[in-house]
């Protein structure tokens, strides 16, 4: 058996004053790592008040916004000139500077950006006939915004029908659906899924 396998739980105090911690019995390893911290906190304890307490952070920062609209719009503007491959690259570095926000940004903004990437990638992906990867990132973007999404809905549940799992994509439009209300283009799928699968029983039947 390893050191790793044993826990010896140790006794600790803190003195009321200084407020260093201290074991009552405690190996050479553990007493640096205490001396160490008292060492922290006395060096905090020293700084001016101003410096004690960190300057609240910026809510949003303006220039991640900016970079991460400018990626977007840079990948449409590929997009539109049919170079999906290069517009799929802009996207993937606008996803990545919207993924990597600090934690305390608003998570809502997060959501808003990656849908519109992710949704905007997908189909790209679907001119390149890469169904798996436009169906993966459909459905991400609508686990980022489910409802007000319905062209993510739409590619996902095309996808599925380009790789023949058409039950699957019978039951993503019926979801969709349900959280879009009759939207015209998935009314249209949902028809031609119908269509297919009936076809397939004709089939095999």
């Amino acid at each position: 058996m390893s050191d790793l396998d044993t826990f010896i739980q140790l006794p600790l105090t803190i003195d009321p004053q200084s407020k260093a911690i201290s074991a009552t019995s405690s190996s050479r390893a553990l007493e640096a790592e205490l001396e160490a911290l008292n060492n922290l906190h006395r060096s905090l304890r020293t700084l001016d008040a101003p410096h004690v307490i960190p300057p609240p952070p910026i809510p949003v920062n303006p220039k991640r916004s900016a970079n991460v609209s400018k990626l977007r719009e840079s990948g449409n503007a590929e997009y539109r000139k049919q170079k999906y491959a290069e517009a799929i690259k802009f996207y993937t570095l606008g996803l990545q500077m919207a993924l990597t926000r600090p934690a305390w940004e608003p998570t809502q903004l997060v959501r808003e950006e990656v849908h519109q990437l992710y949704s905007n990638r997908a189909q790209a992906h679907m001119h390149l006939q890469n169904w798996p990867e436009a169906s993966a990132d459909a459905e991400m973007s609508v686990e980022a915004k489910r409802q007000g999404n319905a062209k993510a809905w739409f590619r996902r549940g095309k996808c599925l029908v380009e790789m023949g799992r058409l039950e699957e994509a019978r039951d993503w439009v019926g979801k969709g659906l349900e959280v879009e209300g009759e939207e015209k283009e998935l009314m249209e799928l949902l028809k031609e899924i119908e269509s297919k699968m009936a076809a397939v029983k004709v089939a095999e039947a």
